[in-house]
C-alpha cells in the first residue's frame, strides 16, 4: 500500500515517506511537529490488548510516513495508561464517564487534520488505517466507516443477535429516518475529517455517540463512505451491554427525528379517524357491514389522538433541536398555523362551530320537555369538533411561549459557557 499526504495540493494524494522509521512518526505535544494524523483510542481496562493494538497502529504509521499523534482517553483501573504511556501515547482523563465523552474528551486535544477513531480491545485491525485514509482521500469523503457487514466477522468476535438481528436493524433505522446510506453504523473504526467533525458538534456522553455521529452527518449533508474489513475476537472483557445499549441508540435515534416519532403515526390515526367518521356519516357498508354510533366515537378518538401527538412534532420541533427536523407537509404546515394569531382564530372557528350544534342540540332537548333524544352521529363529529378546537387554542399558546422561550434559554446557554469554561483543551500528559 502506497503512503499518502492528506495535505497534498487540494489537500489529498500525494506520497509521503513511508521508510521513516515510527519513533520519528509519532508526535506528542510537547513536539513542534503538528501531526496531519490523530488515532484516538477509548479505553476502559484494556491492559490485555493495548499493547497488540498499538503494535498495528505503528505499523499503520509506518505505512502511511505522516505525522502521527496517539490519544488514549481513559478511565481504566488497570495498567492500561501506563502501557499507552510507555508507548508513546498522550493520555488523557474525562471528567464524565462514557464512551462518548471519552471521544470528545480527546476530540478537545487531537490536532490532526484527520481523526482515526477505534476501540482498543483488538477487534479492528489498526494496520487497515491506511486503507481508509487512502479511500477518504481518494473518494475526498468528509467520514469513512470500517464496515464489519460488509466485510469478514471471525468466529466468536460478534454474537449472533448482534450480528444477524441488533446492528443490521439499528442500521436500516438509521438510514431510514437519516437519509443514509451504510451497512453498518455502529462501526467503532472510522476516519473523519476535521473540518467534519467541528462540523458535527457531537454532544452525547454514552453509546449512542457512535450514531450521533452518523445521524448529524445525514442530516447535515456530509458524504459517508465504507470500507469492507475484518472484525476479530476481542482480548479482555466486554463492556457493552446489549439491550440496554441498543434501546440507548433506539431512544436517540427517534427523539431527534420527530417526524418519525410522531408525525407519522400521528398522520395515521388521524386518518383512520377520519374514514371512519367518513363511512359512518355516508352510511356505506364495509364488507356488508354497516358501521354505527360505537364505530363513529371510535374514529372521532382516533382522530383527537392523532391531531395530539402531532402537536407533540410541533412542540418537539420548538422547543428543542432535533438532529433531523419533520419534513412532512403537514407537520411543516402545523408548525406554521399554530401561532396565537392563527392557530388561536383558527381553533375558535371549529370550537365556535361544534358550540352552535350543541347549543341547536340543546335547544332540541329543552322544547321536547328534557325527554332523551337519540344519538346521531353528528351529535358526535360536533363534540369532536369542539375538543380540536379547544385543544387547536390552548397547543397555539403552548407552542408560542416555547418559541420565545427557545432563543432565550439559547443565550443563557452561551452566556453560562463562556462564563464557566476554564479548561484548557490543549492539556494532556
Amino acid at each position: 500500500m502506497t503512503a499518502v499526504d492528506p495535505h497534498d495540493g487540494a489537500g489529498r494524494g500525494t506520497p509521503a515517506a513511508p521508510d521513516r522509521p515510527v519513533e520519528e512518526l509519532v508526535v506528542t505535544p510537547a513536539d513542534d511537529v503538528s501531526p496531519t494524523l490523530s488515532i484516538v483510542l477509548p479505553t476502559k481496562n484494556e491492559a490485555a490488548g493495548i499493547n497488540e493494538c498499538l503494535d498495528r497502529i505503528e505499523r499503520a504509521i509506518t505505512t502511511l510516513g505522516v505525522p502521527t499523534e496517539i490519544i488514549v482517553s481513559d478511565s481504566s483501573t488497570d495498567r492500561t495508561p501506563e502501557i499507552a504511556r510507555a508507548r508513546g501515547a498522550t493520555v488523557v482523563v474525562s471528567d464524565r464517564p462514557g464512551y462518548g465523552a471519552a471521544y470528545r474528551r480527546a476530540f478537545e486535544v487531537a490536532r490532526g487534520e484527520f481523526i482515526v477513531m477505534g476501540d482498543a480491545d483488538t477487534t479492528y485491525d489498526f494496520a487497515a488505517i491506511p486503507h481508509l485514509v487512502e479511500h477518504l482521500v481518494a473518494t475526498d469523503a468528509d467520514l469513512v466507516l470500517g464496515s464489519r457487514l460488509a466485510g469478514e466477522i471471525e468466529p466468536g468476535a460478534m454474537p449472533w443477535l448482534h450480528r444477524y438481528i441488533g446492528n443490521p436493524l439499528l442500521t436500516r433505522f438509521l438510514n431510514t429516518f437519516y437519509g443514509t446510506e451504510v451497512s453498518d453504523a455502529h462501526s467503532g473504526f472510522r476516519v473523519v475529517t476535521r473540518a467534519a467533525l467541528e462540523t458535527l458538534e457531537l454532544e452525547t456522553d454514552g453509546m449512542e455517540f457512535a450514531s450521533e455521529m452518523i445521524m448529524k452527518a445525514g442530516a447535515r449533508g456530509l458524504a459517508i463512505e465504507e470500507v469492507p474489513i475484518t472484525y476479530h475476537e476481542r482480548e479482555g472483557e466486554a463492556t457493552l451491554e446489549s439491550f440496554r445499549d441498543g434501546w440507548r441508540h433506539v431512544r436517540f435515534m427517534l427523539t431527534n427525528a420527530p417526524g418519525y416519532l410522531f408525525s407519522v403515526p400521528g398522520l395515521g390515526l388521524g386518518i383512520l379517524g377520519l374514514i371512519f367518521m367518513g363511512l359512518v356519516a355516508a352510511g356505506a357498508p364495509v364488507g356488508g357491514i354497516t358501521l354505527g354510533v360505537r364505530s363513529m366515537i371510535a374514529g372521532g378518538v382516533l382522530v383527537l389522538v392523532g391531531y395530539q401527538i402531532m402537536s407533540f412534532a410541533v412542540f418537539s420541533t420548538v422547543a428543542t433541536d432535533p438532529i433531523q427536523q419533520p419534513s412532512d407537509p403537514l407537520t411543516r404546515w402545523l408548525n406554521r398555523a399554530l401561532t396565537i394569531r392563527r392557530g388561536g382564530a383558527g381553533g375558535c372557528v371549529v370550537f365556535a362551530g361544534g358550540s352552535l350544534y350543541a347549543l341547536a342540540l340543546l335547544h332540541r332537548w329543552l322544547t321536547a320537555g328534557y325527554a332523551a333524544l337519540p344519538v346521531v352521529t353528528s351529535d358526535i363529529a360536533a363534540l369532536v369538533a369542539i375538543a380540536l378546537g379547544v385543544q387547536t387554542v390552548f397547543t397555539s399558546f403552548l407552542a408560542e411561549m416555547l418559541r420565545e422561550y427557545r432563543p432565550a434559554r439559547t443565550r443563557a446557554g452561551a452566556q453560562s459557557a463562556t462564563e464557566t469554561d476554564g479548561h484548557d483543551p490543549a492539556a494532556g500528559d
